[in-house]
């Protein structure tokens, strides 16, 4: 590259200098400015350099010089992120299972660019967490990408629809058939991204897990079911499905011990009610959809929750509870494909 050429890139080197290197902590004095162009091939005289930094807030970087000694030191204030605010995305990134571990590494490295080398040496502190289970659906981020193109577009999606067999291998679902969905929504709910759409077909609204879709394409068909989502609130939707598996919606009291107000709060928002039934316990009404997901939640309160209502739950409850005595009794290895059987005929499973 020419000495001109060079010259040129001043001032875009001196912002490169700056931000690469400078941050609350870390400072450049004049003399390390200087020689940090030089190395670029760029050379400057102070007054001019003095000029450049002042130039450099018209392209939104703020630098500070702070007299120490005889001299200043020279450092990048107000970044768009603080650093806290980046470990905090970094560790979002980190938690997600719908984001490949290749795809985690790739984004952590792009945020690391928005600090000092520094403090990216902080956020790489931060990258490994052991035992996070990932997806292995590398294909995940374009999907998302389709998926919002078409709401925005009010188009149709057609796409087709895996599992995973014992052998780890992908299995597609009805034989790889099609589905032709209306998007409507995407609902991040138990470490897991969910498209919510509309089958018409079906007539009524269903949820499928991002990271099992495959060949998404959107279609020339404009969306169906407005009528159904105008009158949907989405994360409402998402609060009642337990784990994101369907069911009958039904408002279900329940009476639940003091000390697990938290997790009531937790789960339901801070909306609900809480009614003091007596000194240890309080009711509450929940809206949800009743699935074995939300069954088996209820179980793994223990008797810190009863189900109360309506009757029909309550009935499941116990029949829930039989059948886990007939899987684990005594005769257990002989009645295990039973109850494994009964079970699955009753648990809503979603697509």
């Amino acid at each position: 590259m020419s000495r001109g050429t060079n010259q040129k890139l001043k001032l875009y080197r001196l912002a490169q200098l700056m931000l690469e290197n400078t941050d609350e902590e870390h400072y450049l004095t004049m003399p390390e400015i200087l020689a940090g162009l030089g190395k670029y091939g760029v050379t400057a005289d102070r007054k001019s350099i003095y000029t450049d930094l002042r130039d450099l807030e018209a392209l939104g970087i703020e630098v500070e010089g702070e007299p120490v000694g005889g001299g200043y030191h020279y450092h990048v204030v107000n970044r768009p992120f603080e650093l806290p605010e980046l470990k905090l995305l970094v560790d979002a990134i980190q938690s997600s299972r719908f984001i490949t571990e290749k795809k985690t590494n790739a984004l952590i490295r792009k945020l690391e660019k928005l600090v000092s080398r520094h403090d990216a040496q902080k956020l790489q502190r931060q990258v490994y967490v052991s035992g996070r289970i990932k997806t292995m659906n590398e294909s995940i981020y374009y999907t998302v990408d389709a998926i919002h193109n078409a709401i925005s577009e009010n188009r149709k999606i057609r796409f087709q629809y895996f599992q995973w067999n014992v052998k780890k291998e992908m299995e597609l679902r009805h034989g790889g058939a099609w589905y032709h969905i209306s998007p409507w929504g995407l609902s991040w709910d138990n470490e897991n991204y969910y498209l919510i759409g509309y089958d018409s077909e079906a007539g009524k609204i269903k949820h499928y897990r991002v990271d099992k879709m495959l060949r998404i394409r959107i279609s020339e068909e404009e969306r169906e079911g407005g009528e159904h989502f105008r009158k949907l609130n989405m994360a409402d939707y998402t609060r009642k499905s337990f784990g994101m598996f369907g069911g009958e919606e039904q408002t279900v009291r329940l009476l639940v011990d003091n000390r697990l107000a938290g997790v009531i709060l937790d789960r339901f928002g801070r909306g609900v009610m809480l009614i003091p039934a007596d000194e240890e316990h309080f009711t509450v009404n929940v809206d949800v959809h009743v699935s074995g997901q939300f069954l088996g939640w209820v179980f793994s309160l223990g008797e810190g929750v009863k189900v109360l209502a309506p009757d029909s739950v309550a009935e499941r409850m116990r029949q829930e509870g039989e059948r886990l005595l007939r899987q684990y009794g005594p005769d257990s290895g002989r009645s295990a494909k039973r109850g494994f059987a009964d079970g699955a005929e009753r648990t809503v499973q979603m697509e």
